[in-house]
């Protein structure tokens, strides 16, 4: 059996040297980018995300459904290999979605 125990803010304890740390670093009305040297950092060009390439440790959110296809469908889909039939599935899905959201692009 385990016991939650809450506390607010005030409650806690901290020490001295943390709570004037925590005050010192405080800077009321001041904007924090006013401080910043931005000379050394060259703007952005459109060339610049014209050659950008999506994050390759980007893993887009799964979300479990249940769909009915037809029994011929996933027979063929399991012919590749029973193991990965679902991720063969969602690539192919998502191979779809990226042409049709290109051909929408480019017609609008």
């Amino acid at each position: 059996m385990s016991k939650v125990v809450r506390k607010t803010l005030e409650e806690c304890k901290s020490a001295a040297s943390r709570k004037r740390a925590v005050k010192k670093s405080a800077r009321p009305n001041r904007d924090p980018i006013s401080d910043v040297d931005l000379s050394d950092i060259p703007e952005l060009t459109d060339s610049f995300w014209q050659n950008a390439v999506q994050n390759p440790f980007y893993r887009p959110v799964k979300q479990q459904v249940t769909v009915r296809i037809d029994a011929d469908v996933l027979a063929w889909l399991r012919s590749k290999g029973s193991k990965g039939y679902q991720s063969r599935l969602n690539s192919l899905l998502r191979g779809m979605m990226l042409q049709d959201l290109k051909s929408k692009r480019k017609s609008a």
